[in-house]
């Protein structure tokens, strides 16, 4: 792709992002990297309105990362509260604890640096540089990804995780000035417009140069993959947390009264015991982490 037409693209996006995409959200065009980090780890496989109530409470509890660092991790548990994924709660805490202690409390500003930090992979690193330093980085969540499939590849749906090749490819199409309005402005329209079902294509500033419109919108030939939670270990896991948050403390029996199978509370103990979400206090009694 030209350079010409990349800037065409970047221009039609920032200036689309301006007029329609959302505005308000607490997180946006805040360039303190420490609420632009919490944002992104709350926001990753979970809906702008269910992170918004839980990431105003936090940031008000613990508005730095030495703040947050001085929290326990029950608290910060118990503050995460049905957000899902609790690991990313304890992430943030011990990165908190690493920054404070380790770094004089400064988040550091390059991708590098970011990812040798507890937690912190290659997207929210790109995050954070482009949307708290304003840097040219490569900022790839599934909806940006599902947009440059269609709109360069002409195909419905990327593949389930980004190759080294999609990198390389798609840091071409970074612009040079505004990479952060640029990466805001993807993100957006591909949560709000190229959606996965009934995309907008009617409102999208970029459809006449869309691939994927041209060729009458083939359907995908990948599998998708459908996420369930009823009766699965992830819902038995989330309800232990949660009866945990409630109480502080429960001995197994009463955990088993929670759950109709038992083989999968049993599972569920010993993978939250694992993960660090639960402690055995005495033999067979459970509390969050302290």
């Amino acid at each position: 792709m030209s350079k010409a037409l990349i800037d065409t693209f970047a221009k039609k996006l920032i200036a689309w992002h301006g007029v329609s995409g959302r505005s308000g959200l607490p997180w946006q065009n805040n360039r303190d990297p420490y609420a632009v980090w919490v944002s992104e780890i709350m926001l990753q496989q979970t809906p702008v309105q269910r992170v918004l109530p839980v990431y105003t409470e936090w940031m008000k509890r613990w508005p730095t990362p030495a703040r947050l660092a001085k929290a326990t991790p029950a608290e910060v548990i118990t503050s995460w509260g049905r957000l899902g994924y609790p690991r990313r709660a304890l992430r943030l805490h011990e990165c908190a604890k690493v920054i404070t202690n380790e770094l004089g409390g400064v988040i550091p500003s390059t991708e590098a640096e970011l990812r040798k930090l507890p937690g912190i992979g290659e997207y929210t690193a790109a995050a954070m540089v482009a949307f708290a330093f304003e840097g040219s980085s490569l900022v790839l969540d599934i909806n940006i990804r599902r947009l440059f499939s269609r709109l360069y590849k002409g195909e419905e749906s990327p593949t389930a995780a980004p190759t080294k090749a999609e990198r390389i490819e798609y840091a071409e199409y970074v612009p040079k000035k505004n990479a952060h309005l640029w990466a805001a402005a993807t993100m957006e329209l591909g949560a709000l417009v190229c959606t996965a079902q009934k995309p907008l294509c009617g409102r999208c500033p970029v459809a006449d140069h869309c691939a994927w419109r041209s060729l009458d919108y083939p359907a995908s030939t990948r599998v998708k993959r459908t996420q369930t939670w009823h009766g699965t270990d992830r819902q038995c896991r989330g309800t232990i947390v949660q009866a945990l948050r409630d109480n502080s403390t429960l001995n197994k029996k009463q955990i088993h009264l929670l759950w109709d199978v038992p083989s999968q509370v049993e599972k569920a103990l010993l993978t939250l015991l694992d993960d660090g979400l639960i402690e055995e206090r005495r033999k067979n009694t459970f509390s969050l982490p302290r």
